[in-house]
């Protein structure tokens, strides 16, 4: 397949306004590199993303931080026991004429931050699921469409599991990425100390709006990709199966259910991104591993087995890799 020179020009300028948006973030955002590159990878996919970590790892000042970063509309909702449906999508109430009117709720923005989405009961989570998918929401039988773009950025705590609901596999699926944030590191505490402990505050400046970003999602999927990456991608997903006919003898031991075809579509499309971040104009097999861990990590689920000895997500993805 050809690439033709308007999109290389296209291809260069997503790179540098890349690197740009990165120099931004990092303002104000100490190390978390990969984080970053996975949850802006997952913008230009057309995707949605989940952190998990624990409390002070700075996942909201991350997203609230990339979202000063794009010239959108931003809406915040903290995920609680009793948080109703309506209460993310809005309501029909009676005007003073006494006609029915639709209220818009906080999904009817450009990038939604689902804090602590797994405080909510499996009812109100299930209210995110149209939105994510269809990029619509339908209150009392007719559908009002999103503005595009539309992300939905999650946040999850992994301790302290009491009162919580675990996100349903629809709805994990519905993710492109599952990233984990870890600690700093003694450097990086140092430095997030010494910037955050002072009257002035870093602040991120806007580098690119609604109409940039479309324009660089639409570019990413025009990039063309070898058939053999994508058997590759494909026959990664197929190793995850416990039941299929590539299935090793790790898979069948370890694993109870394995990635969907979802999991391939998302392999190809972020290795796309990942080729472009990185300066070229088609992906490789490298590019499908770079972003395998946080695409399957959420998508497989692992054996009593696997648990009783220890095995992580993590470490089963490794050695199928």
């Amino acid at each position: 397949m050809e690439v033709n020179n308007n999109d290389v020009a296209l291809a260069n300028e997503f790179h540098a306004t890349y690197n740009k948006l990165k120099k931004e973030i990092s303002k104000v955002i100490v190390g978390q590199e990969e984080v970053v590159d996975l949850l802006l990878t997952s913008i230009f996919c057309q995707g949605h993303c989940l952190l998990v970590g624990v409390p002070g790892l700075a996942k909201t000042l991350l997203i609230q931080t990339i979202a000063s970063t794009l010239d959108l509309n931003f809406n915040r909702i903290q995920f609680t026991p009793d948080l109703m449906p309506s209460d993310i999508l809005g309501a029909e109430t009676l005007d003073k004429e006494r006609n029915f009117k639709f209220i818009k709720g906080p999904i009817f923005a450009n990038i939604i931050l689902a804090d602590e989405i797994n405080r909510t009961p499996p009812k109100t989570q299930a209210a995110l699921l149209e939105s994510m998918q269809e990029y619509a929401v339908t209150i009392a039988g007719k559908k009002y469409d999103l503005d595009r773009p539309f992300f939905v950025l999650a946040t999850q705590n992994p301790i302290e599991q009491e009162g919580t609901y675990p996100l349903p596999e629809a709805q994990l699926d519905r993710f492109l990425f599952n990233v984990r944030l870890d600690y700093p590191s003694f450097d990086q505490e140092v430095e997030i100390v010494k910037n955050t402990t002072t009257a002035e505050l870093p602040v991120a400046s806007k580098i690119m709006g609604a109409e940039d970003i479309i324009k660089f999602q639409q570019l990413v999927r025009k990039v063309p990709v070898a058939d053999n990456v994508i058997e590759y991608a494909v026959q990664l997903v197929h190793k995850t199966r416990p039941n299929g006919p590539n299935s090793s003898e790790l898979t069948k031991d370890y694993l109870e259910w394995g990635a969907g075809p979802r999991a391939s579509q998302n392999l190809i499309l972020a290795a796309k991104c990942n080729a472009l971040v990185h300066g070229k104009y088609a992906p490789d097999i490298e590019n499908v591993k770079n972003v395998a861990l946080p695409i399957l990590r959420h998508r497989i689920v692992k054996t009593f087995k696997a648990e009783a000895e220890g095995k992580t997500e993590e470490s089963i993805i490794k050695d199928l890799l």
